[in-house]
């Protein structure tokens, strides 16, 4: 597509955010339940970890507020915190996750939510929270075709009484809307993704370049380096190093490309969004927090 030129791009304004995140203490590749799993290849905990602490300090340079969740034994992927729920206006709609492996991690994030004060409201259909449920506008886009069901999108709906656009992803490889699709703004009125095209079906293609027709579309060598799976307070994208075709697109675009290597965690088949859950708190509150 047409980049436009830095002189045509919008101001951007960050908006410092509110995340949960989980320390990889019991990182390791155990098991495989996604494509980039390979658990002949030995992992580096120790490295994971420096990553995740990079990531950390990154947001807080950023002016973030980051609060953790304990991390448990045999849990390995519970450094993966977004999967973990979906939090809107201070309610905290819970994960039922489609692998056996990874199920007692919803109880974890559930403690956690109501624990923060958060409404919970418990999952009844298998669904992986901010992995597929990406809240924009006033929106919420939601990925089905490998983890979340169906009937999570009518769920969804019901909990957080907004417009939910679904989206079938038909590759295993990008398995969670959040490895094909990263929310750069999600501002109502000002929004703005950026995405990997091949990921969806042709409904669902169709359906993004309607609603986002000026939208990024990463390469798929970005994409293949997690680069979509993204932070962004609106200015800064926190983005995978390496991805330099897709820093120049958002930097075209007004955006802040900020890089982080996540690379051990990555062989879990995870990256930047995917250790973080957004805590998106009621207007009044998060005002009151600010």
């Amino acid at each position: 597509m047409t980049v436009p030129a830095p002189s045509a791009a919008p101001a951007r304004v960050a908006t410092p955010l509110s995340v949960l995140m989980c320390r990889p203490t019991y990182f390791t590749v155990a098991y495989a339940i996604n494509p980039w799993m390979d658990p002949s290849r030995p992992t580096d905990t120790a490295l994971a970890i420096a990553q995740w602490e990079d990531l950390v300090a990154t947001y807080r340079s950023l002016g973030f507020g980051v609060e953790l969740l304990e991390p448990l034994p045999g849990l390995p992927d519970m450094v993966f915190a977004a999967n973990g729920g979906l939090v809107v206006a201070g309610r905290a709609y819970t994960a039922s996750f489609a692998h056996e492996e990874r199920r007692p991690e919803a109880a974890a994030h559930a403690a956690w939510f109501a624990a923060a004060g958060l409404e919970v409201v418990e999952a009844t259909e298998v669904n992986e929270g901010e992995g597929d449920f990406l809240a924009i506008g006033d929106a919420i886009l939601a990925g089905t075709g490998f983890r979340a069901s169906r009937g999570s999108h009518e769920e969804l709906a019901r909990v957080f009484d907004r417009e939910i656009v679904p989206l079938t992803l038909v590759r295993e490889d990008y398995y969670h809307l959040d490895t094909a699709i990263a929310v750069l703004d999600a501002r109502p009125g000002s929004e703005q993704i950026a995405y990997l095209p091949s990921a969806f079906d042709g409904a669902g293609l169709a359906e993004l370049r309607r609603r986002y027709p000026q939208a990024i579309e990463a390469s798929e060598e970005d994409a293949a380096l997690f680069a979509l799976n993204v932070v962004s307070d609106g200015r800064h994208v926190v983005t995978a190093a390496g991805a330099t075709r897709f820093h120049a697109q958002l930097a075209a675009d007004g955006f802040v490309p900020v890089s982080v290597d996540l690379s051990e965690l990555r062989a879990g088949g995870g990256g930047v969004k995917c250790c973080t859950l957004e805590v998106r708190l009621p207007r009044a509150a998060a005002e009151a927090v600010a």
